[in-house]
């Protein structure tokens, strides 16, 4: 009798620790197909200071060439270098405390509190006065954000792209492990009130409309553990109590049978 009610013990322990396939999908509540549609506010990011941007003036030169008239020799000749993350920190410009970037010939220009595309026309403008015929691209190197928690490869990226969704990032992580939960992530999100958090449900589909399913830079993107997990690492440990536990109480009632008879 004791034999059984841990047998069936131990089936309700694995079967509540089971995940339905419900649990491990994204977006679960989407329609396949159909118009449904979602608003989504893509942010318009404004600069600060320590954001480091990309910035080229390209003008073509008397002999017909094109050449930007922003780019250091020292990055020409180090090409393979200033294409890598840490030649763009390096090379690009930096917004100092001041809110300013400082550029050759053009001079200073204030930059925070702008958006990007705010910042291109703007140094645009200030490149029209200094070069004829200059195209001026704009884009922000210091896209930085980091995924932690129940993902298969938590840390901190580099975003190339002007936008970024937290599925995207999420991706970019390796995607959610076997132990984390896709209805409930937490993104925080510094800002100059102070910080927020967004609670986001991977699995509804409002998570399309939601505030934070664009990222911004600095954002912290946390994958909470299932409740499972403690349970799941504890298995191994636990099978081998039962195991132990059955096999000296089958020898205990073998040794009380066989004396039993005696």
């Amino acid at each position: 009798m004791k034999i059984r009610y841990h047998l069936t013990a131990v089936i309700i322990l694995l079967l509540s620790a089971c995940t339905s396939q419900e649990k491990l999908a994204y977006l679960s509540n989407l329609p396949e197909t159909g118009g449904d549609s979602f608003t989504m506010e893509i942010p318009n990011y404004k600069l600060q200071p320590r954001d480091i941007l990309y910035i080229t003036a390209k003008a073509m030169t008397p002999d017909g060439s094109i050449k930007d008239f922003l780019t250091s020799s020292q990055l020409s000749q180090n090409m393979n270098y200033g294409q890598s993350e840490a030649g763009g920190y390096i090379y690009g410009f930096d917004i100092n405390s001041e809110g300013n970037i400082i550029l050759p010939v053009i001079g200073t220009v204030k930059v925070s509190d702008l958006t990007l595309e705010e910042t291109r026309k703007l140094l645009q403008a200030k490149a029209e006065q200094v070069f004829t015929g200059a195209t001026v691209e704009c884009k922000l190197l210091s896209f930085k954000f980091t995924v932690i928690g129940e993902v298969n490869g938590p840390g901190s990226y580099v975003n190339y792209n002007n936008y970024l969704t937290v599925l995207e990032a999420i991706g970019r992580a390796g995607g959610v492990s076997d132990y984390g939960r896709r209805d409930k992530v937490l993104v925080v999100r510094p800002t100059d009130q102070g910080t927020r958090t967004y609670n986001l449900n991977l699995q509804d589909k409002n998570l399309l409309s939601s505030e934070a399913y664009f990222l911004l830079p600095n954002d912290v993107v946390i994958v909470e553990p299932v409740k499972q997990k403690i349970f799941n690492q504890n298995l191994p440990t636990i099978s081998f109590i039962i195991s132990t536990f059955t096999g000296v109480l089958t020898t205990t009632l073998l040794l009380i049978n066989y004396f039993g008879k005696r």
